[in-house]
């Protein structure tokens, strides 16, 4: 059996699932069963988000810019809402991001990214 599929490693699960939480900034996801749950939990988050040599915030940040080179806004959304719910940036940073990728990304990209991030701001500030 895979070891990332093993449910034997306690420990390997509740470092994923902690990270887990402090990336996407929301409820422990515990309960969500299945084989790529698990490998998502015990891999991703275990053994790569939680490294020496970045930062959460670092790993957002390149996340970020890949997710917006490829056009993924669903996920880019994702990921902004965390970041912001998180602390790991701020508005004024979000904004920066906006001004920095547009001009690696495309104008495209940028302007949808702009228009994502201050549909955010606009709801983080009304609670």
């Amino acid at each position: 059996m895979d070891e990332y599929l093993d449910d034997t490693a306690p420990d390997r699960r509740a470092r994923g699932l902690e990270i887990m939480k402090q990336v996407h900034g929301d409820d422990d996801p515990a309960g969500v069963p299945g084989d790529f749950f698990g490998m998502t939990v015990e891999h991703l988050f275990a053994e790569v988000w939680s490294r020496d040599g970045l930062s959460l915030r670092d790993r957002r940040l390149l996340l970020l810019g890949l997710l917006v080179g490829q056009g993924m806004d669903g996920d880019v959304e994702l990921q902004l809402d965390a970041a912001l719910r998180t602390g790991e940036l701020t508005p004024d940073e979000l904004r920066e991001i906006v001004i920095f990728l547009t001009h690696y990304a495309g104008w495209p990209r940028g302007a949808r990214l702009n228009v994502q991030v201050e549909e955010l701001l606009s709801r983080f500030m009304k609670d």
